[in-house]
């Protein structure tokens, strides 16, 4: 049973995560809101990730930071603070966390972080400026402390397209937005949460032993295919 923490697990893609481990895990989960699921495996500590102290935990396997932002606005209308807001949740949550977690993550067996991405950071997309900026710094980190923490820590990330979550909700609000979104991908579809937490699933996984520093663009076909 693996000691993994999961920052941001009550809501979307990370309560999906966080559910899909807590049979065979014993799993801290770190959000401003408790979750609504019940577990004996599961323990949650409420806070704000950029506020609050983070709770101390003495062995750490895996630490997955899930929290983001989809902020899109015109570059006209994004104000400095905007970029700062998007760039503090994405950019500097991941780090306080690792920076806090990491002796922990040292006794672990076989450890592993996992970040977030978006595919805004390589397909360019009218009004994404700001959260492409943050997660493209996101995907750097991964590379970077990929190499830094070799042999020891795994660090990884998925870059998931739209995907049926409430922090997406603006983007699927209707009939037509839905269709827009299905017809824009190749595979004619947007991302499920359970979608992305199989491949989360993988990627803490001892089966992933031999990858390290890598973007998982988890798009549908948006990055990849022009058709």
């Amino acid at each position: 049973m693996k000691n993994i923490i999961v920052i941001g697990g009550s809501k979307g893609i990370g309560n999906a995560i966080l559910t899909s481990l807590l049979e065979n895990n014993k799993v801290y989960n770190i959000s401003r809101t408790k979750p609504e699921i019940n577990h004996n495996n599961l323990i949650h500590h409420s806070l704000d990730i950029l506020q609050d102290d983070l709770p101390n935990i003495e062995s750490v396997d895996t630490l997955i930071y899930c929290p983001g932002s989809i902020n899109l606005k015109p570059i006209s209308r994004l104000k400095l603070d905007d970029f700062r807001s998007d760039f503090e949740i994405n950019v500097i949550g991941a780090v306080k966390a690792i920076q806090h977690y990491l002796p922990s993550l040292k006794k672990g067996n076989k450890p592993s972080i996992l970040l977030f991405s978006t595919v805004a950071a390589k397909l360019g997309m009218p009004f994404h400026a700001s959260v492409a900026a943050a997660k493209s710094a996101v995907e750097g980190i991964t590379k970077s402390l990929g190499a830094e923490f070799a042999p020891n820590i795994r660090v990884n990330a998925i870059a998931p397209t739209v995907t049926d979550t409430d922090l997406a909700s603006k983007l699927l609000r209707n009939d037509r937005m839905i269709e827009n979104i299905t017809e824009r991908h190749p595979l004619k579809k947007y991302l499920q949460p359970n979608e992305v937490a199989d491949l989360a699933n993988f990627l803490i996984s001892e089966k992933a032993a031999s990858i390290s520093g890598q973007i998982f663009e988890l798009d549908c076909g948006i990055v990849s295919f022009k058709i």
